[in-house]
């Protein structure tokens, strides 16, 4: 209870200040990992310290955002607060997916990851659910006009349109491999004729959209968070598919279609 109602005392002006400086931090992390490639996934490296399987990384890195989430969602909770209630629950049901599923389908056995990236996976979570859920719960006021609104329609659209070349693009690059296989193969078909990383691209399509439909500052930060993790992420992917496979398609680009 103590601790609830300190969260209460943080005024709006103090919390766009935080704001304002997380994304500021967003931007230098973004021209880091221009320069640096996160040792995680095909990129994983013992340089970087203890090492911990890949399954149980991915786990512990997503539980967080989900489960303040569902405590904010739960301090939330009343029948005049349902567009605050859509929005919590299409940001749990990616992390859901992303805590409970998605680790355990990977064809990784015997891979792992350092257990830094874990450690700046669960600040980073941790850091924007709590800007979302506070936002949600202390300063959101959304009336029922703004089912109809088009930033909101418009939004759910590209939320479940990223949400699906995300999942999608995740299930072609898992059966890529058998499960006792480990080596990396060029992934053909569908949205990888025109990009290397189409489940990054669902990814950035996904928060877009939810940071339309939510139209609040947290949300943009979120997308802004994603974009500085994922467009690097993506362009290192791509710079090692060219490096690796000497056949690899040149017309490709790494995240956007003829663009980037």
């Amino acid at each position: 209870k103590l601790f609830c109602s300190r969260l209460m005392l943080i005024p709006f002006s103090t919390y766009q200040v935080i704001f304002y400086v997380w994304i500021g931090i967003a931007v230098c992390i973004f021209f880091l990992l221009l320069k640096v490639v996160a040792p995680y996934g095909r990129h994983s490296s013992a340089k970087w310290g203890p090492l911990i399987s890949n399954h149980y990384g991915w786990l512990f890195m997503e539980l967080p955002a989900l489960a303040i989430m569902v405590f904010f969602f739960a301090k939330n909770f009343s029948n005049d607060k349902t567009a605050i209630e859509i929005m919590i629950g299409l940001f749990c049901l990616h992390y859901f997916n992303r805590t409970f599923i998605f680790p355990f389908r990977l064809h990784t056995r015997g891979k792992k990851m350092p257990v830094l990236i874990m450690l700046s996976g669960i600040f980073f979570n941790l850091c924007n659910t709590f800007l979302l859920g506070y936002y949600f719960t202390h300063f959101a006021n959304y009336s029922t006009a703004w089912f109809t609104d088009i930033r909101f329609m418009g939004g759910v659209i590209l939320f479940f349109t990223g949400l699906w070349i995300n999942w999608k693009a995740d299930n072609i690059l898992i059966h890529l491999r058998k499960p006792d296989e480990t080596d990396y193969k060029i992934p053909v078909g569908w949205l990888f004729n025109w990009v290397s990383c189409p489940n990054l691209m669902g990814e950035l399509i996904e928060w877009a959209g939810f940071a339309l439909l939510c139209w609040n500052m947290p949300a943009l930060a979120f997308f802004i968070w994603t974009a500085a993790n994922l467009v690097p992420r993506a362009m290192s992917h791509h710079k090692w598919y060219k490096e690796k496979f000497e056949n690899y398609p040149e017309e490709r680009k790494a995240v956007l279609p003829y663009l980037l």
